[in-house]
C-alpha cells in the first residue's frame, strides 16, 4: 500500500473519531439569528468545506507557452527529404 493511501486512510480514521466525540448541540449565532446545530454537523461541514477548496487550490493549471509554436523559415512540412547534399555525404562515407 503506497504511503498516500496510508495518510488519507489515517486522516479519515481521526477525522471520525474527532466528529463522533463531538455530538452535543452548540449554539451559533450569524449575524442577527441564533442557531443550534450539534458539533457533529458543524465539523463536518467545515471538513467537507476544506477538502473542497483543497482540491480547488490543488488543482493543476494549464501551461500557457509564450512566443507561439515552432517556426522556421527553412523547414518545409510537406517535403520529406530535408537534408542537404552535404549531410547526406557525411552520413554515406563512414
Amino acid at each position: 500500500m503506497r504511503i498516500k493511501t496510508m495518510v488519507i486512510i489515517l486522516i479519515t480514521v481521526l477525522l471520525t473519531v474527532v466528529l463522533m466525540q463531538n455530538t452535543e448541540p452548540v449554539k451559533f449565532t450569524i449575524l442577527f439569528g441564533t442557531f443550534y446545530i450539534s458539533k457533529l454537523m458543524a465539523l463536518a461541514s467545515f471538513a467537507v468545506v476544506a477538502f473542497i477548496l483543497g482540491v480547488l487550490v490543488g488543482r493543476p493549471k494549464k501551461v500557457k507557452t509564450l512566443g507561439g509554436g515552432f517556426n522556421d523559415g527553412d523547414y518545409d512540412g510537406n517535403e520529406p527529404d530535408t537534408l542537404s547534399d552535404e549531410d547526406r555525404d557525411y552520413i554515406s562515407h563512414p
